[in-house]
């Protein structure tokens, strides 16, 4: 241990001169990004470490049990056999929206008095380095829905956390922390061997989660405060399932988020990249949609669907497959769009996703046929990634008679790498967690994330739409509500590869929000940035802004609208088209059409003052016009206004 005034180094494998002060953003010599990676300290011993101390010149701890990595691009230590009380952290990272991560171990003390301390990644930090607010904290000033939305996250994670016996994490006051409207973990107490304050919640059951959230509802907004403290009832008194438990508290959710004035705007766009000469990628809205939306195939699904699919697949067959994809699943939504709008009931959420689930299951089925019917196996068999969002416009009647068009429902489901995120002017979640051999290894407790990464083969697909039978399948879907300001992001890797969202997110979201920088700016931006740091791949962008709060008036637009220099193909190039319904290539036309620039919108202010301006001539003539011509000017000041006739 050392007390030294400590550094923090870049992650740049190539950087000349990694060592940084600690408070800057970018390095010094090199101009990458810094990386602040907070880390939660496991354990009594752990909370003895003084503030101020650094642990093996590398981990500094800025508070009780809050450590920073100031190496972060050094793999940290893992012990050859580590314990197992850290599985459920393993078998639960595709939680890891709402589960923190293992990351390390870290040992202190000397001889026998040697600790290994547990060190967790993904933890409720904010940037500079302080614990989010205990959902207890922040109870009392949340808005309705949010406090009944934080309770649906903690139900639904009810059954994973009990699977792996660690249900005494929700029960623990301070444990459960909130970002926004993220219920998120500070770490995993085992049900057989809490200690401690966690001791005696160490064998509750759900009822007894009633009991724990019932000392909430005396804060409860009041709106819902009477039906949250009878569906704690249901719970205590052990009766009901937790399946009725859940219907309660959705049907209670969506009639609060319903009442809010949801608005969403969306642009999307693809490109090629610097390197490839082959677009593989497919999305769904582009610019040229968004445009056209009156069309019937287009208005149905603006602004409710978005779709972002990234073609895998020998002889252009990555191409197909994500076109294929994406071709097919517009119908199938608009189904389930039509079904929704004319259905008197609530659908569950679960039922949603079983719908959901099975039309991905038909879109794979019909690209493994045409692989089967080409003759394609291994590698050579064609492909998709597919991250998609569905806003389910779903109406809500009251108990009282009163009933809303939407109740804000988000749901996301992806297959592959190609991710989701959500994004405030305060943070960015990632909602998706990718389809790979590392997270895999994560997930069997075969290693770490951070060991699994190091791996060749780390980020090999796990699975991808098409490639084989859909009995395989696993469409991994979530519901989500929106219910605050935010920018819903779909992408390709080539974006978020190497954690690009993550680091850049800042200098996009809050000038979006701010309505300071259009959509189809922010678009563009994106791909800049993705072809200028990854640039190994296409890149394709969705990106929807959801808001609540008025539109500011915006009198000038302080960012130009990038027009599209490149034709936007409404189907299927020649080969592909050989390939997906084995015609000939030759004599074929693709039909192409030209995106066309967005008009140039006068503002507000020039508007006046052109009008001010021919305003002022008029006067002037008119009045040199009576002082040169007076007999004209008087003919035509009685043929406009003609004296009173007199009775």
């Amino acid at each position: 241990m050392s007390s030294s005034e400590p550094a923090i180094y870049c992650i740049n494998p190539a950087c000349a001169n990694p060592h940084n002060s600690l408070g800057g953003q970018v390095c010094a010599s090199c101009q990458t990004p810094l990386v602040y990676r907070y880390l939660w300290a496991v354990g009594p011993e752990a909370g003895q470490v003084a503030t101020g101390q650094v642990i093996h010149n590398r981990y500094c701890v800025v508070a009780p049990q809050i450590w920073l990595d100031t190496q972060p691009a050094q793999q940290p230590y893992v012990p050859q056999d580590f314990p197992e009380a850290i599985l459920p952290y393993l078998h639960l990272y595709p939680h890891r929206l709402h589960v923190p991560e293992v990351y390390g171990f870290a040992e202190v003390g000397e001889g026998s008095e040697t600790t290994q301390i547990l060190l967790l990644e993904n933890v409720p930090v904010d940037p500079v380095g302080n614990l989010y607010p205990s959902v207890v904290e922040a109870w009392p000033t949340a808005s309705a829905v949010r406090q009944v939305y934080w309770l649906w996250q903690i139900l639904q994670l009810w059954t994973p956390l009990s699977e792996q016996g660690v249900t005494a994490s929700l029960l623990a006051p301070d444990n459960i922390r909130v970002e926004g409207w993220r219920v998120w973990l500070q770490e995993l107490y085992l049900d057989d061997t809490g200690t401690g304050k966690t001791k005696a919640l160490s064998k509750m059951r759900l009822k007894d989660l009633g009991y724990y959230w019932l000392s909430w509802i005396s804060g409860a907004q009041p709106q819902v405060a009477d039906q949250l403290k009878e569906i704690c009832e249901m719970m205590r008194r052990g009766h009901a399932t937790l399946e009725d438990i859940s219907a309660q508290l959705n049907q209670l959710l969506l009639e609060q988020a319903a009442q809010l004035p949801l608005r969403v705007r969306v642009a999307g766009a693809t490109d090629t990249g610097p390197i490839r000469e082959h677009n593989e990628d497919t999305c769904y809205p582009t610019t040229a949609d968004v445009k056209a939306r009156n069309i019937p195939s287009n208005n149905q699904l603006i602004p409710h669907f978005f779709v972002v699919c990234d073609g895998v697949g020998g002889h252009e067959g990555g191409e197909v497959a994500s076109q294929s994809a994406v071709h097919s699943l517009k119908p199938l939504v608009q189904t389930l769009l039509a079904d929704t709008a004319e259905a008197a009931d609530i659908t569950s959420p679960d039922v949603v996703m079983q719908q959901l689930e099975e039309s991905i299951r038909v879109i794979n089925n019909t690209i493994a046929a045409q692989n089967d019917a080409q003759g394609r196996s291994s590698r050579q068999r064609m492909g998709t990634t597919l991250v998609m969002a569905l806003q389910l416009p779903q109406k809500v009647r009251t108990a009282d008679g009163v009933e809303f068009g939407n109740a804000h429902e988000l749901y996301i489901a992806h297959v592959g790498d190609s991710r989701a995120y959500w994004i405030t002017g305060d943070y960015c979640q990632r909602l998706t967690v990718d389809d790979d051999v590392s997270v895999r290894e994560v997930r069997l407790g075969r290693c770490l994330y951070r060991e699994a990464l190091e791996r060749s083969d780390a980020g090999a697909l796990t699975q991808a739409l098409g490639t084989r039978d859909a009995e395989f399948l696993r469409p991994n879907i979530r519901r989500f509500i929106v219910e605050e300001d935010g920018l819903l992001l779909l992408c390709s890797d080539g974006l978020s590869d190497n954690d690009w969202v993550e680091l850049a997110w800042a200098n996009y979201a809050p000038a979006v929000l701010k309505g300071e920088m259009p959509l189809e700016a922010a678009v563009q931006a994106l791909i800049d940035l993705a072809n200028d740091k990854n640039g190994h791949d296409n890149t394709s962008v969705v990106l929807a802004h959801c808001r609540f709060s008025p539109e500011p008036l915006v009198l000038f637009e302080t960012v130009q609208i990038p027009t599209l220099n490149k034709p936007v193909e409404s189907e299927l190039s020649e080969a592909s088209k050989a390939l997906l319904y084995d015609e000939p290539a030759a004599g074929e036309q693709t039909v192409s059409v030209q995106a066309q620039p967005p008009k140039r919108q006068k503002s507000l202010v020039r508007v006046v003052v052109v009008l001010g301006v021919l305003l002022g001539i008029g006067v002037v003539g008119l009045f040199a016009w009576s002082q040169l011509d007076r007999p004209g000017f008087d003919r035509l000041r009685e043929g406009l206004f003609p004296p009173a006739q007199s009775q």
